[in-house]
């Protein structure tokens, strides 16, 4: 689909991500519906690109700003595509996590992805061409210590985006699957940095990040994982999980290091998640 053409509603418009996506896309004539947590920052990315962006601040958690959400979609005009950025990440050993931030791990990457969607689809039908892309990562294939429950969330996310496409394949909806690797956002702060060096990790720029999301858009690519060697390691689990288990299994005294004791992650609308 033509950027010129889209009139796409982005989830986690306010993260690192998100920010340079919209940035991208306005700038190839795209249409944008912006939902995302921080309101400052929503309005300076309607204040950036007046006449392109129309803004809804918005905790997708939650069952009544879902259904703000989908009214304003709704008012939206030629609204065809939504891109699923939200989400937060957790970097700690799945022993130390509590309870709470589990679960609000899932309600965010997952659930509210779903709902929210679930909404939109009925939508997305009404247009002649409609598109979902739902930002995923490499660790939506492959299982990486410190990062437990992020997997999980992230692999129920490539799952659902499989079934959900091969459920459309009838309609004129296409389902999109884009899985970035690590990104330097804010969310990336601290130990996971830390961590990334000193395993020499390379961690993307958002806005090369965001070329390569509205490049995927524009050829209507049903799956795109990027960086490298990230996308051979995807590869090489599929097909030799325990070669992949023991190469791990050697970073494992560093990344228990970095993991032992982190922060959990705090909520947020960020599109900026771990994605090595």
């Amino acid at each position: 689909m033509r950027l010129a053409d889209c009139r796409l509603l982005v989830t986690g418009a306010s993260g690192g991500i998100g920010q340079a996506l919209v940035e991208r896309l306005c700038g190839g004539g795209a249409r944008l519906l912006l939902v995302g947590r921080d309101y400052a920052a929503l309005e300076q990315l309607a204040e950036r690109f007046p006449g392109q962006v129309e803004t809804v601040c918005a905790d997708l958690a939650n069952p009544a700003d879902r259904q703000r959400v989908l009214i304003a979609a709704r008012h939206f005009e030629d609204f065809n595509g939504v891109i699923s950025a939200a989400g937060i990440n957790s970097f700690s050993l799945f022993e130390e996590q509590d309870a709470a931030s589990i679960e609000r791990l899932i309600s965010v990457n997952v659930t509210a992805t779903l709902q929210l969607l679930r909404l939109l689809l009925p939508e997305l039908r009404r247009a002649p061409r409609a598109l979902v892309i739902n930002l995923g990562s490499t660790f939506g294939s492959l299982g990486y210590p410190g990062f437990a429950a992020y997997c999980a969330s992230k692999f129920a996310v490539r799952g659902f985006s499989e079934a959900l496409r091969r459920e459309m394949a009838d309609t004129a909806v296409r389902v999109l699957y884009i899985a970035p690797r690590a990104t330097r956002t804010a969310m990336n702060a601290g130990p996971v940095v830390a961590m990334n060096d000193a395993l020499g990790v390379a961690m993307d720029d958002p806005r090369q990040v965001a070329g390569q999301i509205a490049r995927a858009i524009e050829a209507e690519r049903e799956e795109l994982y990027l960086g490298w060697p990230e996308r051979f390691f995807v590869f090489l689990n599929q097909l030799l999980p325990r070669l992949v288990d023991r190469a791990l299994q050697r970073q494992l005294p560093v990344i228990r290091r970095f993991a032992h004791g982190a922060e959990p992650a705090v909520p947020t609308s960020s599109s900026g998640e771990q994605h090595p």
